[in-house]
């Protein structure tokens, strides 16, 4: 039996998966482990390989069959726009992506004015204001704290994920218009799908149980 690979994105949302992997019964005790330095972990018994990797890459991993199986936001792939099946909502990682700014720029975005816009998702902002607003804007990418930029001038709103809104408040910020929801999302490689469906049509079956269980 070959290895059904998985790519997990880095931080929290690995764990988390692993977690309900771990109710499956995939026992995978060198993951849990802080001060290992391996980048590869299996479950020979379940014939599963996982490795983690950044957010931004697990698409590219998907696509290219690196990875059978992929875990990552839904603002990730949203932004990479990769080949890939998207399976599976494992209703973990809730926040949403937003425009946001100060009070004042609402009634630039009322009267779709041109303005700039920062933000680390420059594909999804065009999209939203491109597409779905019909406003014209200038985006700036940003790697950093984007809140930053309409503090000192850079842009009128920005464009980012949402979770408690407590960043925004302390800085005079507000959200302004909800693009859409955000959660992790599982990923298929599309010709894993194909060689390998009955394996991942279980697996998808029995989270989407756990995840009714826990809801």
């Amino acid at each position: 039996m070959r290895y059904l690979t998985f790519a997990l994105a880095k931080g929290r949302l690995a764990g988390k998966t692993m977690d309900m992997l771990r109710q499956l019964g995939v026992s995978c005790q060198e993951f849990y482990d802080p001060d290992t330095r391996r980048l590869i972990f299996t479950d020979e018994e379940k014939g599963m390989r996982f490795f983690l990797a950044k957010a931004c890459d697990v698409p590219t991993y998907v696509e290219y069959g690196a990875a059978d199986i992929g875990v990552v936001g839904r603002d990730t792939i949203l932004e990479e726009r990769r080949r890939l099946y998207e399976v599976l909502d494992l209703e973990i990682g809730k926040c949403r992506m937003c425009v946001c700014g100060p009070e004042s720029s609402r009634e630039l975005l009322r009267h779709r004015q041109l303005i700039r816009v920062a933000t680390k998702y420059p594909v999804i902002a065009k999209d939203y204001f491109y597409n779905h607003r019909q406003q014209t804007v200038e985006i700036i990418k940003l790697g950093g704290s984007v809140e930053l930029a309409p503090l000192v001038g850079l842009s009128e709103v920005i464009v980012d994920i949402v979770e408690t809104g407590t960043t925004l408040r302390e800085n005079g910020l507000t959200v302004l218009e909800e693009i859409c929801p955000l959660s992790a999302r599982m990923v298929v490689n599309q010709v894993s799908m194909k060689m390998e469906n009955e394996r991942i049509k279980t697996l998808i079956g029995q989270l989407r149980e756990l995840i009714r269980q826990q809801t």
